[in-house]
């Protein structure tokens, strides 16, 4: 018999500042009440299922990162119910008692935004209709994210989407402000052109272990990366190399200090701030000058 726990439910994408303290409520009322803390979470993401602008739409987070973002919160189980066109059916209603009966929810814990079935319950909507289930819902304030745009504070609630435009637009660093962590890519080095080798910038070129994974927008970022059991300072190219004619986008990264066969090898890469555009310079040497400005500013 499951242990009765204290349960929220979503796709919590990113796992960012504004999931943590949803889970921060989660993990302290299931401390105080002597019960599990559980995420009941999907996967695929809804809108690859449903077809919602599926071929644009990526991810911040695979299944497995997400996984051990929820543990490193305090999250005690991971639940993932598989999503499908039918289980999108559920109304909030059955969804609840679902929560209640497969899963021992004695408490739903709740986004201020998070939406439930497919009537779209909110918190607030739904409190009179699960009063009779006896599955009381507790709703949790949104987290809000600081910016200044143009000299003008803005402040928002964090949102999976909000990450997601700050990447797309490779500010880095607003995202990894909202993440509460280093956004980050992984996949195994391919072979390129190896035309940084001939103007001293070797590059390992990444392919993406999980296709719909979000790359930050073209540009020159510092990075840190992993590779061979060790943490490296890099600057990672994205984008279609127009100085030597690319005709694919790519990311490219050159590993600071480092020189080692590492082709076929798993690589994470994670960003810290973009450094400039992507150009398309006059020549190689205009290039080579270029990088080695970008080299000592990641360094």
């Amino acid at each position: 018999m499951r242990k009765v726990a204290v349960v929220t439910t979503g796709f919590f994408d990113g796992v960012h500042l504004g999931h943590r303290h949803v889970l921060e409520t989660v993990v302290s009322l299931a401390r105080e009440r002597g019960e599990e803390a559980v995420v009941v979470t999907f996967w695929p993401h809804p809108r690859t299922v449903l077809q919602q602008d599926a071929r644009e739409f990526r991810i911040l987070t695979t299944l497995e990162e997400k996984k051990k973002l929820l543990a490193d919160a305090g999250i005690d189980r991971v639940e993932v119910i598989p999503f499908t066109r039918s289980f999108a059916a559920m109304k909030a209603k059955q969804y609840l008692q679902l929560l209640k009966d497969r899963y021992a929810a004695s408490i739903v814990v709740m986004g201020y935004d998070n939406r439930i079935g497919s009537d779209m319950c909110t918190a607030s909507g739904m409190c009179a209709s699960v009063a009779e289930g006896d599955l009381p819902i507790v709703t949790v304030e949104p987290c809000h994210f600081e910016r200044n745009p143009n000299g003008e504070a803005e402040k928002s609630p964090i949102s999976s989407t909000r990450i997601r435009e700050a990447l797309t637009e490779g500010d880095v660093k607003a995202a990894n402000s909202m993440l509460g962590y280093s956004y980050g890519l992984k996949g195994a080095v391919v072979a390129g052109n190896r035309m940084g080798r001939t103007i001293g910038f070797p590059t390992a070129n990444m392919q993406l272990y999980e296709p719909l994974k979000l790359v930050p927008g073209n540009g020159v970022y510092a990075v840190e990366v992993q590779v061979l059991g060790g943490t490296y300072k890099g600057m990672c190219n994205i984008g279609m190399r127009p100085t030597v004619g690319g005709t694919a986008r790519t990311i490219e990264t050159h590993i600071l200090d480092f020189d080692e066969d590492i082709y076929g090898l798993p690589m994470e890469i994670r960003f810290s701030r973009r450094i400039r555009d992507e150009h398309k310079f006059p020549s190689m040497e205009a290039l080579r000058h270029q990088l080695l400005a970008d080299k000592e500013l990641c360094r």
